[in-house]
C-alpha cells in the first residue's frame, strides 16, 4: 500500500504535465474561459498544483521508507491518501475530455479522501509526521476551493441555471463553501496550513472578479474575501485556544 500512494503521487505531476501538452483535449484553462464565472480565480493561483505535487511525492516517499513504513497512522491514511492522489490524477483528463458531471464527482471525492485524511493527522496524532500533515492539509485546502470552482463551471456548460444572472446561485455556493471551510477548519483545531492554501485561492477570486465583466462579479469579489477574513480569524482564535489549553 505504500508502494501505491507514492505511485499515485507520481502519476499526478505526470499527468498534468500530459494534459497541458494538450494529450488529453484542450488545457483546463482553455475550458475555464469557455464557461466564465462569479467563483473563477485569476490564473497565478493554479500555479500552487506544482507545491502540492511536490510536497505529496516528498510526502509519498517519506512514509515509504525507514521506520515510517511501520508508522500505525500512517498505514491507516495510506489507502485513502492513495484514493486521494488517484482520483486527483484522473480528474485532469475527465475535465480535458468535457465530461464535468464525473468531474465534479470526482473531484469533491479526493476533496472528502483527502480532508479525511489531514483531520487524523491533526493534533496529537500529527507530532512526528509534520510532512504528512502539511502536504494533506495543503491538498485538502486547495480542492476545498477547487470543487466548488469546477461546481459552478459546470452549472455553466450545461446551462443548469443562468449563465446571465449568476450571482443568486454564486452566492449561494460561496455560503456552502465557507461553511464547509469553517467546518472542516474547526474540526482540525485551526490548521494554519489548510487555512493558507484558502486564503491564497480566495484572494485570487477577489483580484480575478474585481473589475471582471460578469454582472455581479465585485460583490462575488467581496464575498471571496469576506469568507478569507473570517477563515483566516477562526484560525487565529483556534490556535490561541489551544495554546492556552497545551499551557
Amino acid at each position: 500500500m505504500r508502494l501505491l500512494v507514492l505511485l499515485c503521487a507520481l502519476a499526478m505531476p505526470i499527468v498534468a504535465w500530459l494534459s497541458q501538452t494538450g494529450a488529453f483535449g484542450p488545457d483546463q484553462a482553455e475550458i475555464s474561459n469557455r464557461h466564465p464565472t462569479l467563483l473563477v480565480a485569476a490564473g497565478y493561483a493554479f500555479s500552487v498544483w506544482g507545491l502540492i505535487f511536490l510536497l505529496d511525492v516528498a510526502y509519498a516517499v517519506w512514509q515509504a521508507t525507514g521506520t515510517r513504513r511501520t508508522d500505525a497512522v500512517l498505514g491507516r491514511i495510506a489507502p485513502v491518501a492513495a484514493a486521494g492522489f488517484a482520483l486527483t490524477a484522473v480528474w485532469m483528463p475527465l475535465f480535458s475530455a468535457g465530461l464535468f458531471w464525473v468531474c465534479v464527482l470526482v473531484i469533491f471525492a479526493a476533496l472528502a479522501a483527502l480532508v479525511w485524511c489531514a483531520v487524523q493527522l491533526s493534533g496529537d496524532a500529527g507530532r512526528g509526521r509534520r510532512l504528512a500533515w502539511v502536504a494533506l492539509s495543503l491538498h485538502a485546502g486547495w480542492l476545498s476551493l477547487a470543487a466548488f470552482l469546477n461546481l459552478a463551471q459546470t452549472l455553466v456548460a450545461f446551462e443548469l441555471l443562468s449563465s446571465s444572472r449568476m450571482l443568486g446561485w454564486s452566492l449561494a455556493l460561496w455560503a456552502v463553501a465557507a461553511a464547509l471551510l469553517l467546518a472542516l477548519n474547526a474540526r482540525m483545531r485551526g490548521n494554519p496550513v489548510y487555512t493558507a492554501v484558502a486564503l491564497w485561492g480566495l484572494f485570487a477570486v477577489w483580484i480575478k472578479q474585481t473589475g471582471w465583466p460578469l454582472a455581479g462579479s465585485n460583490t462575488s469579489a467581496w464575498v471571496a474575501l469576506a469568507i478569507g477574513a473570517v477563515l483566516l480569524l477562526q484560525t487565529v482564535m483556534l490556535r490561541l485556544r489551544r495554546r492556552r489549553l497545551v499551557g
